[in-house]
């Protein structure tokens, strides 16, 4: 009896340690069920038209991300996560059109985050603030299914969503997901 309370703990413990192992595993090779897909994906972009940002840079309207590939970029200053990922979006404006949309933040704030860290957008939109009063509750956001920043979205030629990319890119994100995807829409 004395062997069973040993033994059974034990081999609890190695089955869970193989299951782990083999999760891992799974995961590596991109099984992720906890990961859902966004339902956007090959529907077009909403129906939207932001004020600017910036009086130097043309707002962001829907009907501006048709006619070339653009990466659409949801950010705001108080996001640590956007300020890592930053410097990377400074440097893809040559292979993707860039286009920004301030999310949940106060136009001052966002003007200084860009000032500080250099701005790399072709247009940008604010949502959520006191220049768009027929956006009070963020429906841009909610109707891209946005779920926190950063979030970053790559629409077609034809202004349809193709990818959806959740939390910030790493330089293996671009290099592997975007900038492939990009060229193959761009064809």
């Amino acid at each position: 009896m004395r062997r069973w309370t040993v033994a059974l703990p034990l081999a609890v413990f190695f089955v869970l340690v193989g299951f782990f192992i083999w999760r891992l595993d799974l995961m590596e090779h991109g099984d992720m069920p906890n990961i859902i897909p966004s339902v956007m994906i090959n529907k077009p972009v909403p129906n939207f038209d932001l004020p600017p940002l910036l009086l130097d840079k043309a707002g962001l309207k829907s009907s501006d991300l048709r006619g070339q590939v653009t990466l659409v970029n949801f950010f705001a200053s108080w996001c640590i996560p956007c300020r890592e990922e930053h410097p990377l979006l400074n440097g893809i404006g040559e292979k993707v059109r860039l286009v920004g949309i301030v999310y949940k933040d106060t136009p001052e704030q966002a003007r200084a985050y860009l000032t500080r860290l250099g701005d790399p957008y072709k247009a940008l939109g604010i949502i959520n603030s006191n220049l768009d009063p027929k956006d009070p509750k963020s429906q841009v956001g909610i109707d891209f299914g946005v779920t926190g920043v950063p979030e970053s979205f790559l629409v077609d030629k034809q202004g349809v969503i193709r990818f959806k990319q959740i939390g910030p890119f790493t330089p293996t994100d671009i290099k592997t997901k975007l900038l492939p995807l990009v060229a193959e829409l761009n064809k």
